[in-house]
């Protein structure tokens, strides 16, 4: 009996040693195998292991509170706290187990890019840019980021823009990947920002944006915004110089400016007015109301609404019908009927990007978009 009693305890301690072996094991594995990752998760994928890493290492968060204005080192020590005391050993597991779901998706990513879809255009890492049945289709690319626009998405649309314009297709149309149509602005390209590069942040990002704009309002072709879901900040402003946007029963149209202390852009200030009236566009611009699509058909800033379980079939039929149209024509029709406003739309473009300068660079916008970052730290 007493030889029993003994040997339990030891068997114990070897296997507990023996899984701590492996653990440790697999977290340098885990390492090596993120250094191989071809594509960047995403801020909140690296936020996450980053924190587990520190707490495999280092164990529950001990480093002191970083400033509110350092927006970086804060999203880290918030992640490291959020894991109180989670073990050690914990960590490690989550770690690994975290790395091995991003390898396992790279992966069955890249079978997917293996056999690339017909008329894929090379050269876009934030969006899938397709030329088929005479449609260019450009596609916001980041779902895991709910399509939010970065500044590399940024330049991608408008050299997507470029050769949709030039190329032979008859019509170009703008959809997102996945759930979403896109959640607008990432609000991380603020997030590096250290208070010295302001100035130059928002002086890079009000040319960045201009140039943007820009190129929807002088595009040659019929544009068509096909909104497969929730659409927020940027990509809904600028669907008033789309010439027709087609919406699913679930997508919502939201462009919170004054809750995050900016101002209208995409010539919203001067085009939703008049597609639905200065009241309705004052609930939208100024106060953040959110439109249903139906409410967005309503009020004209939508052309049609249709059931989410039909969407995709409905409108790429109506699409496809669009594109065997005489292309020249089209595109000679959609230039006489911008040419009216262009002169006006470049202006109206200017002067929203001078005004965003400024409330770039207000106290008033720095700590809307700190009080942001607070609120999502806490979700």
């Amino acid at each position: 009996r007493s030889t029993q009693a003994v040997c339990i305890p030891v068997i114990h301690l070897h296997m507990t040693a023996a899984t701590m072996q492996v653990s440790q094991e697999d977290f340098q594995k885990a390492q090596e195998q993120l250094k191989l990752l071809k594509k960047d998760p995403g801020n909140e994928t690296k936020l996450k292991l980053y924190a587990l890493f520190k707490q495999a290492t280092e164990g529950p968060c001990n480093a002191p509170k970083p400033g509110m204005l350092d927006f970086v080192k804060k999203a880290k020590w918030d992640a490291w706290n959020s894991l109180g005391n989670l073990s050690q050993d914990n960590a490690r597991q989550k770690y690994a187990e975290l790395v091995s779901s991003l390898v396992s998706a790279e992966s069955a990513s890249q079978k997917k890019e293996a056999s690339p879809e017909e008329g894929r255009h090379d050269g876009y890492e934030t969006l899938i840019v397709t030329t088929k049945n005479n449609i260019t289709k450009i596609m916001f690319n980041r779902p895991d980021r709910k399509n939010a626009i970065n500044h590399q998405m940024y330049r991608e649309i408008i050299k997507a823009l470029e050769e949709a314009g030039k190329n032979d297709s008859t019509i170009a149309v703008i959809t997102g990947n996945g759930d979403y149509y896109s959640s607008g602005n990432d609000l991380n390209n603020f997030a590096n920002v250290q208070p010295g590069e302001m100035e130059k942040m928002a002086k890079d990002g009000a040319v960045l944006l201009k140039d943007f704009v820009g190129h929807f309002i002088d595009f040659p072709k019929p544009l068509i915004a096909v909104v497969n879901g929730p659409a927020i900040g940027i990509c809904v402003t600028v669907l008033g110089l789309c010439d027709l946007v087609y919406a699913s029963d679930r997508a919502t149209f939201h462009s919170p400016f004054s809750q995050l202390g900016q101002s209208p852009e995409g010539c919203s200030s001067y085009l939703f007015p008049k597609i639905m009236g200065l009241a309705k566009a004052s609930e939208m611009l100024l106060f953040n109301k959110k439109l249903t699509a139906a409410e967005a058909c309503a009020q004209g800033l939508v052309t049609e609404v249709f059931p989410d379980s039909s969407f995709q079939k409905e409108v790429w039929a109506r699409l496809e019908a669009y594109a065997s149209l005489p292309k020249n024509s089209l595109a000679v029709s959609k230039q006489l009927l911008r040419s009216m406003e262009k002169e006006k739309l470049h202006a109206v473009n200017s002067r929203e990007c001078e005004v965003l300068t400024e409330r770039w660079l207000s106290d008033e916008c720095v700590n809307a978009i700190v009080s942001f970052f607070q609120k999502k730290s806490k979700l």
